[in-house]
C-alpha cells in the first residue's frame, strides 16, 4: 500500500493488562470497525507485543501505556519487547530520560487523557519532550465517573496552539478509544496520512500532524487551504505569498450538526452541516493556522483536525 489516509486506534488494552479482550478478538473488531492499524498499549508491559503474529493484514504498532503516579503517557513504536520504566513522577525530573528511550527506538510519546478524574489520571508533566497530546479519549461524553474530560483536554490544547505554532513547536492532537471492554474499539480513532502502511510511516505522519480524529469510520473529512496555485492540507504549511487563503472543508457521515473553524482568534466561522462544503477565506496575517471541529447538534464532537498552517 502507498501514500494514503489510514485509520487506527492508538490506545488499546488487552487481556495482557487490564482489558477483557484477547488480541485475536481485538484484531477481528478492528477489521469490523474499518481500521487499518492499532497500537497495543497495555499498562507497563510488553507482553502483548508478540501476540499479534497471526494478524499480518492488520498493522499493529508495539507500545505501552506508561502508568505513573502523576500521569499516564503512551509509548508508541517502541522495539518489540521493550518495556519503558514507569517508576517516575513529575517531581523527580526523570521523565525526560524515559522519553529519550522511546525516541531512540524510533517511537513517539503521547500525553494520555490529560484530564482524567481519577488518582494518577491527571497529566501533571509539562508537555516538553512529548510528541502529541491525546485530546480525545473514549466516548466524548459519558456518565461514567472515570471518563476523561475530553472537552477540557481539547480546550487546553487549542488554547496553547497559537503560541506553539508561532514558536514552531506545536504538538499534534490524537485520539484513541482506551479500549478495555467490548464495543469500545475505534471510538474514537486517528486518521493519518502516511507514505506506507507501516509503523515508521504511520509514526512519521503522527509526528508531522498529518492527521484528524473521527468518532467512527463512517465519518469522512477533508480540509485544504489554497492561495493562488498552491494548496496545503492538514499538518502542512501553505506559503500564501501574501495572497488570500481559501479554506475548504468537506464532511461526510455526520447527518446534522455544525462545522466550526478555529484560528488563534478562537472560533471564527460556523456553518451548518448538510449544505455542502464549507468555504471561508482568510490571510496569513489574520490567521497563522486553521483547524476544524465538527459537532453534533448536542455539542458532542464527531471529528476534529490538526491545523493547516499559513505563512
Amino acid at each position: 500500500m502507498t501514500r494514503a489516509w489510514y485509520r487506527g486506534d492508538l490506545h488499546v488494552h488487552s487481556v495482557h493488562s487490564d482489558g477483557e479482550l484477547t488480541p485475536a478478538r481485538l484484531a477481528a473488531d478492528a477489521r469490523r470497525a474499518g481500521l487499518d492499524f492499532l497500537a497495543t498499549t497495555d499498562h507497563n508491559t510488553a507482553a502483548a507485543h508478540h501476540a499479534w503474529d497471526d494478524h499480518h493484514d492488520l498493522l499493529v504498532v508495539p507500545g505501552a501505556e506508561v502508568t505513573t503516579a502523576t500521569g499516564h503517557w503512551l509509548a508508541l513504536g517502541v522495539r518489540p519487547g521493550q518495556v519503558v520504566d514507569w517508576h517516575h513522577r513529575v517531581r523527580d525530573g526523570s521523565v525526560a530520560a524515559r522519553l529519550a528511550e522511546v525516541h531512540a527506538a524510533g517511537g513517539i510519546a503521547v500525553a494520555a487523557h490529560p484530564h482524567a478524574p481519577y488518582r494518577s489520571g491527571t497529566f501533571m508533566y509539562p508537555y516538553d519532550g512529548f510528541d502529541a497530546v491525546e485530546v480525545w479519549n473514549g466516548a466524548w461524553t459519558s456518565d461514567r465517573p472515570w471518563q476523561a474530560d475530553n472537552e477540557a483536554a481539547l480546550a487546553e490544547w487549542g488554547r496553547r496552539l497559537g503560541a506553539d505554532v508561532h514558536s514552531g513547536q506545536w504538538r499534534p492532537a490524537v485520539g484513541g478509544s482506551d479500549t478495555h471492554l467490548l464495543d469500545q474499539l475505534g471510538t474514537p480513532h486517528t486518521v493519518v496520512l502516511a507514505d506506507a502502511h507501516t509503523a515508521p510511516a504511520v509514526l512519521a505522519g503522527l509526528r508531522a500532524g498529518r492527521s484528524w480524529l473521527a468518532e467512527s469510520a463512517r465519518v469522512t473529512l477533508t480540509l485544504t487551504a489554497t492561495a493562488g496555485d498552491r494548496t496545503a492540507g492538514i499538518g502542512d504549511r501553505l506559503d500564501t505569498a501574501g495572497r488570500p487563503a481559501a479554506v475548504l472543508v468537506s464532511i461526510g457521515g455526520v447527518p446534522a450538526g455544525t462545522v466550526v473553524l478555529h484560528t488563534e482568534e478562537g472560533a471564527v466561522h460556523r456553518a451548518p452541516l448538510g449544505a455542502g462544503p464549507v468555504e471561508w477565506t482568510t490571510t496569513a496575517a489574520e490567521s497563522g493556522f486553521v483547524r476544524v471541529e465538527v459537532r453534533h447538534p448536542d455539542g458532542r464532537i464527531a471529528a476534529l483536525t490538526n491545523p493547516v498552517l499559513l505563512a
